[in-house]
């Protein structure tokens, strides 16, 4: 039976271990993980660009990206794999509202440069390594 000041010691002993253990795994997840899974490396003036454009026209107020946002809208973390820059563009670029499947989106009327770097932004979304999520649906053949 522990006494009451070794029982203290016994706690303040393990949560400094355990804090120190925490530290460590978080330093290196940030440090060595995080850059491998985002491929830091892609990241251009465009693609900040394009991050830029995706926050002042508040995206995220209708869709979702990496699992954040609203769920208005379709969720588009992988959606230059599932639609391309062609689709992508003209949904950016049109200047009537874009409403697939009768739901509207804004007309952003973006500029071609505009429309680009967004599609930089979402393409660069799309390589982030979230292990297998969001997953692919199953297509019946």
């Amino acid at each position: 039976m522990l006494s009451k000041s070794q029982a203290r010691a016994f706690f303040l002993g393990g949560t400094i271990v355990t804090f120190g253990i925490f530290l460590g795994l978080s330093w290196n997840s940030l440090s060595n993980e995080v850059p491998k899974r985002t491929h830091e490396e892609n990241l251009s003036p465009q693609v900040i660009h394009g991050k830029e454009i995706w926050e002042s026209n508040n995206c995220m107020g209708c869709h979702t990206i990496l699992g954040e946002g609203a769920y208005y809208a379709p969720e588009l973390t992988k959606v230059y794999d599932r639609r391309g820059e062609g689709y992508i563009k003209a949904a950016l670029m049109s200047k009537t509202p874009w409403s697939p499947r009768g739901r509207q989106m804004v007309a952003y009327a973006m500029t071609e440069q505009d429309a680009n770097d967004v599609v930089a932004f979402l393409k660069w979304i799309g390589e982030v390594d979230l292990n297998g999520f969001p997953p692919k649906p199953q297509y019946k053949k």
